[in-house]
């Protein structure tokens, strides 16, 4: 079992790539070399493949760090199940996940959703998406400052608040305002539930 995110950023034609495409890259690469883990193609979308246990984590972490930037953001599907074929690249391979992940992705457009999952329990992926949903109520409207402390937590999830204040240059109690401000601890507990989820099924 694994994991495709398939997503494109939102509002990149009013940016640079160059603002952007590195981050993406940089984080990318964490997980593997392109094309075989993950593709950047026409431009702004892009394919990723990860573990089953990281996918949640690894979307709302590229969404973090694309809302860090002002006026980006990202829509993501993630499709969660087999692959049955692989090919010359990420875009190329094939199966349960790549085409729940697709089909997923396209059908956020129109549901006006930026973050969405498809695990193949249909039970599952009705509870996991309306928490979703709740939850991009607040990580839609992130700040760039939100956003940045909420990258740097999840990279750094050992730090204490006073560490995160010393990498932003700034004080121990804004860095605690800002965490509230990024509801950081309901996207903590929306992690620790999929992760109990995953395991159950």
């Amino acid at each position: 079992m694994i994991a495709i995110i398939t997503g494109d950023i939102i509002n990149s034609e009013n940016h640079p790539s160059s603002e952007w495409m590195d981050l993406l890259r940089e984080y990318f690469a964490r997980f593997g070399a392109s094309p075989m883990n993950w593709e950047i193609y026409r431009g702004d979308e892009f394919q990723l493949k990860v573990t089953k246990k990281n996918a949640l984590f690894t979307a709302i972490r590229i969404k973090a760090m694309l809302k860090a930037i002002k006026g980006l953001d990202v829509r993501m599907g993630i499709g969660i199940g087999l692959e049955t074929y692989i090919g010359k690249g990420v875009t190329e391979s094939n199966g349960p996940a790549y085409q729940r992940s697709g089909r997923n992705f396209e059908s956020l457009k129109e549901s006006k959703v930026n973050l969405s999952i498809a695990t193949g329990n249909p039970q599952h992926d009705r509870t996991l998406n309306l928490m979703l949903q709740l939850a991009l109520d607040f990580m839609d409207t992130w700040s760039v400052v939100s956003a940045e402390i909420v990258v740097l937590v999840l990279d750094f999830p050992n730090d204490s608040q006073k560490e995160i204040a010393q990498k932003l240059g700034i004080k121990q109690s804004a860095v605690s305002q800002r965490l509230k401000r990024a509801r950081l601890d309901l996207v903590l507990d929306l992690l620790a539930y999929y992760e109990e989820l995953l395991i159950e099924s």
